[in-house]
């Protein structure tokens, strides 16, 4: 299929203009991506006609490199749609022809010529003479001229074409391309010789928000180089001079330093960005641009940083589509701009509660700033502070509509993953974002947490290898390590672990991952250092005593749980944190629950409920009132969640059917738990919990006497530990599968079951009921 760059389409209200990338409905702009607007040139070229899924492939992917090529049709088609207004069931414009392809029904097209090219120098005869064919294709000129018009026309186009292509020729040989798409790039500081300390950072965060919408170049990420710096022996705040930036792209392997600078001419400002070869140190290109004043630095900003990423060999072509001014990607204000960069540089120190205040002073000087509140929301999310991340994040989805394309996708992606949780639609975001930024390492390491709570590991360990490929650094360390033990792969898990350490990455997160591995490796030395690490570290500690507690409970040490669990509400609470402390709590008292302290348990969830009532909390509060007996409490909470959360993909597939399940066997009705469950099919293995569908479905299968199927279902838990770990149901589905095996008479394997479980609890406090329970079962078995 051919396409005519110069085209402009026009059906219904809408009118596509090729060469601009813009689709208009009555004269408005609206947002489509690229691929979808590919797809739509597409289908217009041939209206009426059958565009097969072979041809779109062909015309949409040329280099057949893409591998999922279904699913990302499908999704560019569901755009397409859905900035057009269509209905799939009853088309106005796209119709799908089942196992062949679409086909556009408008019944006419309109094309015309857009003014570009040589109908940019002038009257051109050819800016009004092309109509519609009377099957809606691209028409051709009509020509009324005589011949020798045409001829001299013909002459003057072949005269244009030829200074063209000298044109051309000339640019490229005096523009060689200077990177190539496997290189990186290192931004150092500006030199401000102005005085005047709002541009510290703040150009430099400018420039990489315009560099980052370029799909050819790649930036070294903020932290990678403060890992680097660390290993050079300086300070993770370093500034960014020309030299500790040319070592640090040495050091890093990347091609070229990115030198900036701002000087004041009496009102004026002129700005001046250096592209140098780290290894030997030749300028290769440079631009430089005045600013009339101050309040016009960041528009200048933008500019020279377009006329740079054309330099260093990107296509004019791609500079022009992903090119959204700065001030209209960020902010106007150079003091709101200059609080999100120290904002940024704590959050790829991984200091999220010292990024919280320069975000908030951010949206102070700039209400409408998009990206602050999104990354505002991230900090709260890592933080623990879920209600807070999720508001900040809608506010950000809200205000996305003038960001640049690279921004698009993380707020969104972000949105649907974290605030509305509709992992599938998350999933779609990143397959486009993928499509258009394949060298953007962030992509492949926010979308493992969807991967995650899905319960596909496999693929999460996928992404996370191509994170790291593209950003070796701290947080790809963690999130391999997560994967593998996830996948209970720990030889490759204490390969990543040492490694990181190797290299000086460290954070709480890591630590946490630590000590889960040392659990399944049965090192009690191991978890002991990592809680000595955590100790006196405010919104740190809480995380390492948790998992202490988990520990102690998982042997049946309850006591000690107890207390460790205290310590840890108390330290979330110090920390301001009452999110966090809310969880401790809800998970203090499903461990009550499951463990038969139905008293305490309902203290507990009481407890949870009254600092939070986010989805986390309130799931798990309603889950151990649910194993507690409070069966009206448990169930309004269950349908307080359904209704408060109705899109929520882990609410409504994992949690609710989990509550429900509990409710019906509390009524004495297994069939209906076991149907309910079937909901939950799709997430059991979900990181949102630990395999509590399928120990609900274990109870279930014993309820109604099938003791087969309650075997296979507490085999499961203990078929997947990495995902398990330190879980009370860990050592619970043990005594499941005696329970099951006694029920299916097979006398022998549920007597090791029962010893298994009593050897884990061995100095387990004697008073816990369902310690009782086992131990007279047992006897009963001798």
């Amino acid at each position: 299929m051919r396409t005519d760059s110069r085209v402009v389409y026009q059906f219904g209200p809408f009118e596509v203009n090729v060469p601009a990338g813009e689709l208009l409905k009555s004269g408005r702009r609206i947002r489509l991506q690229q691929l979808p607007h590919r797809l739509l040139v597409a289908l217009l070229e041939h209206p009426g006609e059958v565009i097969s899924r072979e041809e779109l492939r062909s015309r949409l992917w040329p280099d057949d490199t893409f591998v999922d090529f279904d699913s990302s049709l499908r999704v560019a088609v569901g755009k397409l749609r859905e900035a057009l207004g269509d209905d799939a069931e009853n088309p106005r414009y796209i119709e799908t022809i089942p196992k062949r392809g679409y086909r556009f029904l408008a019944p006419k097209s309109y094309p015309e010529l857009a003014t570009s090219g040589i109908g940019e120098l002038g009257a051109s005869p050819l800016s009004a003479e092309t109509v519609a064919l009377d099957d809606g294709r691209t028409g051709a000129p009509l020509v009324h001229r005589s011949i020798w018009s045409r001829w001299w026309m013909l002459t003057a186009v072949l005269l244009l074409i030829a200074v063209a292509g000298i044109a051309v020729a000339f640019r490229t040989f005096r523009h060689p391309k200077v990177l190539t798409e496997k290189d990186t790039v290192v931004l150092a500081d500006f030199v401000n010789s102005t005085g005047d300390p709002v541009f510290d950072g703040t150009l430099r965060q400018g420039l990489s928000v315009q560099l980052e919408q370029s799909p050819f170049l790649s930036m070294v990420s903020e932290g990678r180089i403060q890992q680097t710096l660390k290993m050079m022996g300086q300070p993770a705040d370093a500034k960014l001079t020309p030299a500790i930036a040319r070592e640090l792209c040495l050091r890093m392997g990347s091609a070229v330093v990115l030198d900036g600078s701002i000087a004041q001419i009496g009102r004026r400002y002129l700005l001046t960005i250096k592209a140098v070869n780290c290894s030997s140190g030749d300028s290769l290109a440079s631009t430089e641009v005045q600013a009339s004043d101050k309040n016009d630095v960041l528009d200048a900003l933008g500019k020279t940083a377009s006329a740079m990423r054309n330099k260093l060999g990107e296509s004019l072509g791609t500079v022009r589509r992903f090119d959204t001014p700065l001030e209209q990607a960020t902010t106007t204000s150079l003091e709101a701009l200059k609080a999100y960069s120290l904002g940024r540089k704590a959050s790829a120190a991984s200091e999220w509660a010292a990024a919280v205040p320069f975000y908030q002073r951010a949206i102070r000087l700039d209400p409408n700033f998009s990206m602050a509140y999104a990354r505002l929301g991230n900090s709260y999310r890592m933080l623990g502070e879920p209600i807070l991340a999720a508001e900040n994040t809608r506010k950000a989805y809200e205000l996305r509509e003038p960001v640049s394309e690279l921004e698009k996708f993380y707020i969104e992606s972000h949105y649907y993953q974290q605030t509305t949780v509709e992992l599938e639609k998350a999933r779609e975001v990143y397959e486009l974002w993928a499509q258009s930024y394949p060298r953007d390492w962030a992509r492949p390491s926010a979308e493992t947490a969807v991967s995650s709570m899905q319960g596909r590991y496999d693929k999460g360990l996928i992404e996370s290898r191509e994170e790291f490929r593209l950003n070796p650094n701290g947080d790809g360390y963690y999130d391999l390590l997560y994967f593998y033990l996830r996948l209970n792969r720990l030889q490759e898990a204490q390969s990543t672990f040492e490694e990181a350490e190797a290299k000086n990455f460290d954070s709480p997160s890591i630590r946490n991952l630590a000590y889960q591995l040392r659990f399944l490796q049965n090192d009690a030395a191991g978890m002991s250092q990592q809680v000595a690490w955590a100790t006196g570290k405010l919104g740190v500690e809480d995380g390492l005593l948790g998992l202490e507690a988990d520990t102690a409970a998982y042997s049946g040490r309850l006591g000690q749980a107890r207390n460790l669990s205290r310590q840890a509400v108390v330290s979330a609470k110090r920390a301001e944190t009452p999110e966090v402390a809310a969880e401790r709590e809800a998970n203090a008292a499903l461990r009550e629950a499951l463990f038969g302290n139905t008293a305490e348990a309902r203290e507990r969830a009481a407890d949870a409920l009254g600092l939070s009532n986010s989805w986390r909390v309130q799931s798990r509060a309603a889950l151990a009132l649910a194993f507690a007996g409070d069966t009206e409490r448990a169930s309004t909470l269950a349908d307080d969640l359904a209704n408060r959360f109705p899109d929520h993909t882990i609410v409504q597939s994992y949690e609710v059917p989990t509550i429900r399940a509990k409710l019906a066997l509390s009524h004495d009705d297994p069939s209906g738990a076991i149907e309910i469950l079937q909901a939950a099919v799709p997430y059991e293995l979900s990181d949102a919990g630990a395999l509590y569908p399928v120990y609900v479905r274990g109870q279930a299968y014993l309820a109604a006497h099938k003791g087969k199927e309650a075997v296979a279902e507490f085999q499961k838990i203990h078929d997947h530990p990495g995902i398990v770990v330190n879980a009370p149901i860990g050592t619970l589905a043990h005594l499941g599968l005696g329970r099951a095996y006694a029920l299916s008479g097979d006398k022998t394997k549920a007597k090791s079951a029962y010893q298994h479980f009593l050897t884990i609890w061995i100095d387990a406090d004697p008073d816990i009921p369902i310690l009782k329970q086992a131990k007279a079962e047992y006897a009963k078995l001798q």
